[in-house]
């Protein structure tokens, strides 16, 4: 049995560790031109305390030209007063009072479809408020997606973590995206299927947009990453991930409570279903944790070809998490503690569903959803 269980967490952990190196091999950081002129679009709920330095970053922009328009969807504490005030002394900022929210809609997907609406330039580049751009970054995108004929480009931004929790978990994100998404599939084949992005930093060209129905085509979904490139491909479009940690960096969630609660509002729209979680977690589980279990229990026993086997799929997983590391700069605790890591992420993802099994509600920013 130890042994046929280590079999099985070297095969995954080769999975892993192939997929993730050829993965990083072929993404790139976007290198073209600014050709069209940008819109900078900014959903803000209560976020006085980013909505300064974000604006500060997004007119910072140069090679391209830039209008930020930003949207204070019902804040309380006074983001509105900031945004109006710049607004006031740079005519490159509008505001956008964020209507009531309609029944059946997320609150930044209706607030991103405002935005939308206001925006006066052809290239949409949609940014969290907690998205801190490179000057260059919007000339960079959108000339991407013009050398490359795309339609929508989207990456992760540098992720900054400050937190142990931050620093072990945040870097999962990018073990399920880089380890089990093959991107030269995905560039080969228009399969909406194949079709993923990250909602912090995502520019889309306005026809296409419009083309896929913008975000009222999913309203009432809250993983506007994976669901806005699948449906600008469903609409004949072309979209690409590219390594945005050069360009933009953003602190997703502070602490511990922050990162489970964010964790799971997007859970089942992701892993969290009845019939992608068993498979995650074979994944993820027999892949990234196995192994070292095995190891340990391999060593106990003096079970020779077992510990030879799982110290191989050991390595594999460490080699490629240090290979991820090293290039998209992320702490070296996330290495070391690889495996809670994937463990607090799966645990997240079975809460979640048993949530939402029993009608549980998720909040965020002060609403809650359907779980």
């Amino acid at each position: 049995m130890l042994l046929a269980l280590s079999i099985l967490g070297l095969a995954l952990a080769a999975l892993f560790a192939v997929m993730c190196l050829v993965n990083l091999s072929v993404l790139r950081p976007p290198e073209g031109a600014g050709e069209a002129a940008v819109s900078i679009l900014i959903p803000a709920r209560d976020e006085a305390e980013n909505i300064g330095p974000a604006l500060d970053a997004a007119l910072a922009q140069r090679g391209v030209s830039v209008e930020v328009v930003v949207l204070d969807d019902g804040s309380s504490d006074g983001t509105d007063e900031i945004v109006a005030e710049r607004a006031e002394a740079d005519p490159r900022v509008r505001l956008v009072r964020g209507a009531v929210l309609p029944k059946g809609w997320i609150g930044k997907t209706h607030a991103c479809w405002q935005l939308s609406r206001a925006a006066r330039h052809p290239v949409l580049l949609f940014v969290d408020a907690d998205v801190r751009l490179a000057p260059d970054a919007a000339a960079r995108m959108s000339g991407e997606m013009a050398r490359q004929g795309l339609d929508l480009i989207s990456g992760f931004p540098g992720q900054v973590t400050r937190t142990w929790a931050e620093k072990i978990v945040i870097p999962q994100i990018f073990t399920t995206l880089l380890g089990y998404l093959p991107l030269p599939m995905a560039r080969a084949r228009p399969d909406p299927a194949f079709g993923a992005g990250c909602g912090q930093l995502m520019a889309v060209r306005r026809r296409a947009y419009g083309a896929a129905g913008g975000h009222a085509a999913f309203a009432s979904r809250m993983h506007d990453g994976l669901e806005l490139p699948r449906r600008v491909r469903a609409s004949g479009g072309r979209t690409d991930l590219c390594d945005a940690t050069p360009i933009a960096t953003c602190r997703m969630y502070d602490g511990a409570g922050a990162v489970w609660q964010g964790f799971s509002k997007n859970a089942t729209e992701g892993m969290a279903t009845k019939r992608a979680l068993p498979v995650w977690t074979l994944l993820l589980f027999g892949g990234h944790v196995l192994p070292f279990l095995t190891l340990a229990v391999a060593l106990i026993w003096g079970a020779a070809w077992s510990a030879v086997l799982s110290g191989l799929a050991c390595a594999l997983v460490l080699g490629a998490r240090v290979a991820m590391a090293v290039r998209l700069r992320q702490s070296w605790l996330s290495v070391a503690a690889h495996p809670l890591g994937v463990l607090v992420v799966l645990a997240i993802q079975w809460v979640a569903l048993w949530n939402g099994a029993r009608g549980r509600r998720a909040g965020w920013r002060g609403r809650d959803y359907p779980a």
